[in-house]
């Protein structure tokens, strides 16, 4: 991509920290909230790292993030809680949340914690992938944080892109992570593309008329469009009913529309799932196992000009291993947005 600015890890973890504390957040948790936001831009995120900076202050301003939650436990049984955010940053509420899951699965083997009263978190796999670090597979689900998407055959906008994360721990092998929206393209994606003037694919979006739409530029005049046809929308209504209406959370209509208001609280739900492997098989025989599946995928055979079978997660490692290296790519027009944002806050600009 052209006219691309590389910056350093720690280089924009200081700045997004520095901006969070600029807004009222305390500086331990504006540590936090980088480092979570910059390890979506270093896996391939981008749609969910410091390109969402600016809205996440403008929200702060205007009221609609609580810079100083009390994230608690509001309900808990031996497998399972239900985390109240406050309203906190999302990062925030949901590291809690997945932390509480890894320490019940521990000793209930398998633990669903669901979330209300957050906001949002960045990308799905974050959450699910810390899980893997205590020889644990996670599952995350979450309501999103707009209605982009209507019921099959409708045009009202009553579904989000309403994600899912499964990680998935190996051996020798790199993990299994899928992280998909249940829409063709995250929301994300489509403001990336906008900012950056590149038009979308056809098969993304469509208009009201039922007609493809590809300009980003006028996404509010159509809607996303499910992964396979009406079984993704049945999917989105089933993460959304998990997420969202077992916690107490939005979904359907009250859903707020973050992109567009910045004074209303979202009330996001999320669920984290950590499933203890130990509880099932030894660690050691079931990460043999992926291992050995993960091998037979890779080497069965291809098409004909396909060069290589990929399994989930390996887009992300590849782009972790460039960016750690060489830093997290910023385009022009998003850097000279976080410059702007910057002087607002009387901040120390990116170079």
């Amino acid at each position: 991509m052209a006219d691309v600015t590389r910056v350093s890890v720690p280089q924009l973890e200081t700045f997004i920290a520095r901006a969070f504390e600029a807004v009222g957040i305390a500086k331990s948790e504006a540590t936090i909230i980088a480092e979570l936001m910059v390890r979506a831009d270093a896996q391939g995120s981008e749609g969910h790292g410091v390109f969402r900076l600016p809205q996440y202050i403008r929200r702060i301003k205007g009221g609609a993030v609580n810079v100083k939650p009390n994230i608690r436990v509001a309900r808990e049984a031996a497998g399972m809680a239900l985390v109240d955010g406050d309203n906190g940053m999302g990062h925030l509420v949901m590291r809690f949340a997945t932390q509480k899951a890894i320490e019940k699965a521990k000793q209930a083997g398998v633990a669903w914690v669901g979330v209300k009263r957050s906001n949002h978190a960045g990308p799905a796999s974050l959450y699910a992938g810390m899980p893997l670090e205590h020889d644990m597979i996670g599952l995350y689900l979450a309501v999103g944080n707009a209605n982009h998407l209507p019921p099959w055959g409708g045009i009202d906008m009553l579904l989000s892109t309403n994600p899912i994360a499964v990680a998935v721990p190996a051996d020798e092998e790199l993990p299994v992570v899928l992280d998909m929206a249940t829409t063709v393209a995250a929301y994300g994606k489509v403001k990336t593309k906008a900012q950056r003037g590149e038009m979308m694919p056809e098969g993304w979006m469509m208009d009201r008329e039922g007609r493809p739409l590809t300009d980003p530029k006028r996404a509010n005049e159509g809607f996303l469009l499910p992964i396979g046809g009406y079984k993704g929308y049945g999917l989105a209504l089933i993460f959304g009913l998990l997420a969202g209406t077992l916690n107490g959370a939005a979904m359907g209509k009250d859903v707020i529309d973050f992109n567009a208001d910045d004074t209303t609280p979202t009330n996001t739900g999320h669920v984290i799932v950590a499933i203890h492997i130990e509880a099932f098989q030894p660690v050691v025989e079931f990460k043999k196992s992926v291992d050995a599946l993960i091998r037979d995928i890779r080497n069965s055979e291809r098409l004909p000009g396909v060069d290589r079978i990929r399994l989930p997660g390996e887009g992300s490692y590849a782009a972790r291993e460039d960016r750690l290296e060489n830093g997290i790519p910023l385009p022009a027009p998003l850097l000279a947005s976080l410059n702007q944002l910057a002087a607002e806050l009387n901040i120390a600009p990116l170079a």
